[in-house]
């Protein structure tokens, strides 16, 4: 890390501390961007990220994407292409707390951006030096200038009407960064009309959108224009899992989101993500975070007491 990169860490870092209010991943005042804190160590467990950039100023993350680990430290930074389900571990403590943001990636800014840069989005998404991973995460080193723009992003957020008026141009510059960098291949299949990236991404606009549906891996090929084999094959390159598990895993996800709500039960949150059978939705909801819908909800409500 250069000495300009090092110092754009420490400002973020300085104004992270003070703006992020509780640990995981919490709302800034620009829609799109969050904090990110842990002030302890977090185990490995499953998690849902939105397609995103993820940039820490202290702190670790490891993240398990089918048999790929990928580490990221304030030395690189994460690009998640897809609305992705995977297993997360923070390394923090009170004396070593994780700052970090994260910026959505929003594929009509992309376009945008491409359409400016004269660009050609079908690049085909390879991973760099040869490496083999799902092409659905991928850690890139830091470069200055994106340091840089994530250290001025954070000081305009201390400012709602800052926030406002120049977040968004920064939030630009971001991706635009990201773009440049050896992840933008990723990143312009996305934007691209066509494409294996931008069809797998279509079926799991779907998943996200109608996950209380009956959702088959026919349905899902057809709505990624794609033979089944095909997009099996897709798929899970993209996300490392299978359609119909990404769909189970979307479906407790939304479960756990729903059980920190007030006044929820664990049968409502098993029926509003889409489960027909509490004992199926409780079975399966601890196969994979571990706990019961019932145990979960006592551990929220004692948490919130």
């Amino acid at each position: 890390m250069t000495q300009t990169t090092e110092c754009a860490r420490q400002r973020l870092a300085t104004l992270l501390a003070a703006q992020a209010t509780r640990d995981g991943f919490s709302d800034s005042a620009l829609p799109g961007v969050r904090y990110a804190r842990a002030l302890r160590h977090y185990p490995l467990a499953p998690t849902l990220y939105e397609p995103s950039v993820v940039i820490l100023a202290t702190g670790n993350k490891r993240a398990v994407v089918g048999e790929t680990v990928h580490a990221l430290d304030p030395g690189h930074y994460w690009v998640v292409s897809v609305p992705l389900a995977f297993s997360c571990e923070t390394f923090a403590a009170p004396d070593t707390p994780l700052y970090g943001l994260s910026v959505r990636v929003d594929p009509a800014m992309l376009g945008e951006l491409l359409l400016e840069m004269d660009d050609a989005p079908g690049a085909s998404p390879e991973a760099p030096d040869g490496q083999a991973s799902t092409i659905g995460m991928r850690a890139m080193p830091m470069t200055e200038a994106l340091a840089d723009a994530a250290a001025r992003l954070a000081a305009c957020l201390a400012d709602p009407g800052e926030a406002r008026i120049l977040g968004p141009g920064i939030v630009r510059e971001i991706l635009y960064r990201v773009l440049l960098g050896p992840q933008g291949a990723t990143l312009r299949a996305l934007a691209a009309q066509n494409g294996r990236l931008r069809a797998v991404s279509r079926a799991l606009r779907r998943i996200h959108a109608d996950f209380t549906e009956d959702l088959d891996v026919e349905m899902l090929a057809r709505e990624a224009h794609m033979g089944l084999s095909t997009f099996h094959h897709a798929f899970r390159a993209v996300t490392a899992t299978t359609p119909l598990q990404y769909v189970k895993a979307v479906r407790l996800h939304k479960a756990r989101t729903f059980l920190a709500e007030p006044d929820a039960t664990a049968a409502d949150a098993g029926r509003r993500a889409g489960y027909a059978s509490a004992s199926q939705f409780s079975r399966e909801f601890k196969r994979l975070f571990g706990a019961t819908p019932s145990e979960e909800l006592a551990r929220l409500r004692g948490a919130a007491g």
